[in-house]
């Protein structure tokens, strides 16, 4: 959510970022609801002064009775229009909390600008491109005939767009989770968490997935709980409505979970396999840190989810998202793609964005620069590390065999306790 104040004060500087994303949008409906507001307050609280000055005039001696009576008319007059303007008053606010709600986060500066994905910026890339030499097969026709991915049971379960993982590919993506896991932990200092895979509404509107995503969300109906799309929303969510030391910061957490969307998105090549699901599993990063530090985290965070492709050996690169492509609650993002060599393409594996202090205004997450300080807003980032079937789709089209087998990379062998996937 933005800073209103910031807006009404710097309406063509907020507007020039806004447009970094779309040059026709605007805040001027949201302009209008605050100057309706205001006039209505200023209304209001002019009303209410007349009122008590009025008011005096009752019970001093000598009062004419006539005048008395005109003047409790005009006095119920003004409490009428008192009380309508307070009704308008609150209507107000809500109409500009739901525009507020509404309207997506501001770029940086340093967001390339551009309305689609075409626009986006290489930062770098990392390891040269794998080139099989054979004729490779997608992962979904080698996970089927190695017996570790079942599509068909999937889909006599739960419908389209679902996985199931067999044997050794279930230990797989069991053991790349672990890895990750272990990684963060170990290596970059995160705290692991397990949370609820349930969350509420205000958890969800926390982090911006509602109110603009509902439909994409699975929601359980007779409670108002919604399935976490990504462990983002209920880790964030930890800490909601609290007010931090600056001691506690900066605050790394990594979780493990399912996440579950309804869109699957687009036909063909898109919805086959692992590539779209309504339910996979995901490795998150979650920081928070302070507004002088958030730029610095972001980069840190990337670099730790390029990381895990690295100690996999799976050549990848680095995108800045141009204004347009940003996500609703982003300020500034760069995904991660890894090469597909089968599909002779680059697939986002991982997304790692700043969000600076937009969620932290809706799920009200506060810190005191210093003791007895007045409490600040936190800046809040997240990214995966890394989604976990799409690892998976990468590393068996990296790593598959003429014969039909696929090799382990060895950062995994601990966890796999196999060489090779025959």
């Amino acid at each position: 959510m933005h800073d209103l104040k910031y807006i009404v004060e710097h309406p063509e500087e907020a507007t020039a970022r806004l447009q970094r994303r779309d040059p026709e949008a605007s805040f001027a409906a949201l302009l209008a609801l605050n100057e309706e507001r205001r006039a209505a307050l200023a209304e209001h609280n002019s009303l209410r002064y007349e009122q008590k000055e009025l008011s005096k005039q009752f019970g001093q001696k000598g009062a004419d009775p006539s005048a008395m009576a005109g003047l409790r008319e005009q006095l119920k007059g003004m409490s009428t229009r008192v009380k309508e303007l307070e009704e308008r008053i609150k209507e107000a606010d809500e109409a500009l909390r739901l525009e507020l709600m509404s309207l997506p986060n501001l770029p940086q500066d340093s967001v390339p600008l551009g309305r689609t994905e075409a626009d986006n910026v290489v930062v770098r890339t990392w390891g040269t491109p794998t080139v099989l030499p054979f004729e490779g097969r997608p992962h979904e026709e080698i996970g089927t005939a190695l017996g570790i991915l079942d599509f068909e049971a999937a889909a006599r379960l739960s419908g389209a767009g679902f996985a199931l993982y067999r044997g050794l590919g279930a230990r797989l993506e069991r053991a790349l989770a672990s890895f990750m896991i272990d990684l963060h932990v170990e290596r970059h200092g995160y705290e692991e968490v397990l949370t609820p895979f349930i969350v509420r509404r205000d958890a969800m509107t926390g982090t911006g997935q509602l109110p603009k995503f509902e439909e994409d969300a699975y929601r359980i109906e007779p409670d108002d709980l919604f399935l976490i799309p990504t462990a983002e929303v209920p880790v964030t969510n930890m800490l909601r409505e609290q007010t931090l030391e600056a001691s506690d910061l900066p605050l790394r957490f990594v979780a493990f979970s399912p996440c579950f969307r309804r869109e699957a998105g687009s036909y063909g090549r898109e919805v086959k396999g692992l590539t779209r699901v309504h339910q996979f599993q995901k490795v998150e990063l979650v920081h928070f840190t302070t507004p002088e530090t958030s730029s610095q985290v972001h980069e840190e965070l990337v670099s730790h989810a390029e990381a895990v492709l690295q100690a996999l050996d799976l050549p990848y690169r680095v995108v800045s998202l141009c204004g347009g492509d940003l996500g609703f609650s982003a300020s500034k993002c760069y995904d991660i793609e890894v090469w597909l060599p089968v599909q002779q393409r680059w697939r986002e594996i991982s997304s790692c964005s700043n969000f600076l202090d937009f969620q932290a205004r809706r799920a009200d997450i506060r810190y005191r620069p210093e003791p007895g300080a007045k409490p600040q807003y936190v800046h809040t980032l997240n990214g995966s590390g890394l989604a976990v079937g799409r690892t998976v789709m990468a590393l068996l089209e990296r790593y598959q065999n003429a014969d039909g087998t696929v090799t382990v990379p060895e950062a995994l062998r601990p966890y796999m306790r196999v060489d090779v996937i025959a």
